[in-house]
C-alpha cells in the first residue's frame, strides 16, 4: 500500500454516523452499584429497523459468561455467534444466559454454514435444505430461545450460492415460521461482488462483511456498501482489528485497537463493528467506543503507521494465485496463519488447513518462492510456519 494512498484512506475519515441513522440513548446499564445512566450510540440495522449499539459483541472465540454478561450489563445487547463456534460451545454458553434475560432485552445473530458447498463456493447435492434446517434447530436448542433476530448463510463469496433453491426456500421458511426475523449472509470473500448481489434482490435483509483498515480495493468496496446500504441492507463490519490485536506473530506490536474499529464505523454505511472479545481489558476499551466513535487526528496517525507493517491479515486480494506453480490456495492458508497466530486460536487453523489438505511441507518442491505479496508477506515462510500444526495430534489442539 502506497504512503499516498494510505493518507487518502485514513486522513479522510471524519465524524462517524450519518443524518437519519444515528440515536443517542441514555440507556440503563446494570452495574455492580445498581443501574446507570449510560450514553449509548445507536444506529439502524437498515430496513430490519433494529437499533443496535455500533460496537457488539463479536462472541467467536469467548468462553467467559461473565465476559458477556459483563458486556450486556453495560449496554451491550447484540451478539453475533455461529453453529460451528466452538464446536457449538459458543451457542450453548450464550443460551445459558440468554434463559436467564428478558427476551426483548437482547438481540442475537447466528450462522450456519451450509453442507457441501465446495472450495469454489458453489453448491453441491448435499447443501439440502433438510441440512440447513437440522443444523438451524440444533443452532435454536443451544441457545435456548424460540426465535433468533437474525439467521445468516455462513461465509458466501460466490453469488450462485444465494440461488440456490434449498437454501432460499429453507430461509424463507424459518422467516414466515417466524423462527428468524430477518435473512442475510456472512462473507469473508469477494465481499464488494456479494454486497451488489444482495443489493440487487429483495431477499436479504443483512450482511455481515470483513471491512478494516487494510481492506483491498476500498473505493470498490465502499461502493458497493453504499450500494447495499441504499437497497435497504443492513451492514455489519467484522474482522475490523485486521487479524487481531497485534501485528506481529511474537505480539511485540500492539494495534491501536480502537483507532481500527473507528474506523470501520467511520463509514456511515456501517450500521455497527463486532470485534471479537475474550477479556475484560477488550470489553472495557470498547464500551469507551460506544459513546465517543470518531476518529482522533493521533488515531489517524496510528493507522497511517500501522499500515505500513505487514500485519498478519490477508487482505484476499489473490493477486498471488497466478504466480504460485503448484496453485496453493495461499489466501486460505494466509488465513490459516492469522486463525493461529492472530487469533492465537489453533483449532480454527487445525480444521481449515485440514479442509485445505495441504499438508505439512506444502512448498517443499520449490527452491525458490515466486509469489509476491501485495501486503508484504513472506509468503514461503508463513506457509511452512502455520502448516507444521497439521501434524500435532488432534487430542492436542486446544
Amino acid at each position: 500500500m502506497s504512503n499516498s494512498i494510505s493518507r487518502r484512506r485514513f486522513l479522510r475519515r471524519g465524524l462517524a454516523g450519518a443524518a437519519g441513522t444515528v440515536m443517542f440513548s441514555g440507556s440503563l446499564v446494570r452495574g455492580e452499584t445498581g443501574t446507570q445512566e449510560k450514553k449509548i450510540l445507536y444506529r439502524t440495522l437498515g430496513k430490519t429497523g433494529l437499533k443496535i449499539p455500533v460496537v457488539s459483541f463479536g462472541v467467536m472465540r469467548a468462553d467467559s459468561p461473565g465476559l458477556c454478561k459483563a458486556a450486556y450489563d453495560n449496554g451491550i445487547n447484540f451478539f453475533d455467534t455461529a453453529n460451528g463456534y466452538q464446536n457449538g460451545n459458543n451457542e450453548t454458553m450464550l443460551g445459558n444466559l440468554f434463559k436467564e434475560w428478558p427476551r426483548s432485552s437482547f438481540m442475537v445473530e447466528t450462522k450456519i454454514r451450509p453442507a457441501g458447498v465446495g472450495r469454489d463456493g458453489l453448491p453441491t447435492s448435499q447443501t439440502t435444505s433438510e441440512a440447513f434446517l437440522e443444523s438451524f434447530n440444533i443452532s435454536l436448542s443451544r441457545l435456548q430461545v424460540e426465535y433468533v433476530d437474525i439467521l445468516l448463510i455462513h461465509d458466501v463469496s460466490n453469488p450462485e450460492l444465494l440461488k440456490h433453491k434449498p437454501l432460499v426456500s429453507a430461509l424463507s421458511r424459518l422467516k414466515k415460521e417466524k423462527k428468524t426475523r430477518f435473512i442475510g449472509f456472512s462473507t469473508h470473500n469477494n465481499m464488494a461482488g456479494m454486497l451488489e448481489a444482495a443489493a440487487e434482490s429483495d431477499m436479504w435483509d443483512v450482511v455481515v462483511a470483513s471491512y478494516n483498515f487494510r481492506t483491498s480495493k476500498l473505493d470498490e468496496m465502499d461502493k458497493a456498501l453504499r450500494k447495499a446500504a441504499e437497497a435497504g441492507i443492513g451492514i455489519i463490519a467484522m474482522k475490523t482489528l485486521a487479524g487481531g490485536g497485534f501485528m506481529d506473530k511474537e505480539k511485540t506490536k500492539p494495534m491501536n485497537t480502537s483507532a481500527a474499529i473507528k474506523w470501520a464505523l467511520s463509514n456511515p454505511d456501517v450500521s455497527a463493528a463486532i470485534p471479537g472479545m475474550t477479556a475484560f481489558d477488550h470489553l472495557t476499551s470498547n464500551l469507551k467506543l460506544l459513546a465517543d466513535p470518531v476518529l482522533t487526528d493521533l488515531e489517524k496517525q496510528d493507522l497511517l503507521a500501522m499500515a505500513k507493517e505487514p500485519g498478519m491479515f490477508c487482505t484476499s486480494c489473490k493477486q498471488c494465485l497466478a504466480s504460485c506453480p503448484f496453485n496453493l490456495p495461499v489466501p486460505d492458508l494466509m488465513r490459516a496463519y492469522m486463525y493461529a497466530y492472530g487469533y492465537s486460536n489453533l483449532r480454527m487453523a487445525y480444521e481449515l488447513l485440514g479442509e485445505l489438505g495441504t499438508g505439512i511441507t506444502p512448498c517443499v518442491n520449490c527452491k525458490e518462492c515466486t509469489v509476491k505479496c501485495s501486503n508484504g508477506f513472506d509468503v514461503r515462510e508463513k506457509i511452512a510456519d502455520v502448516s507444521r500444526i497439521v501434524g500435532i495430534p488432534t487430542d492436542l489442539i486446544a
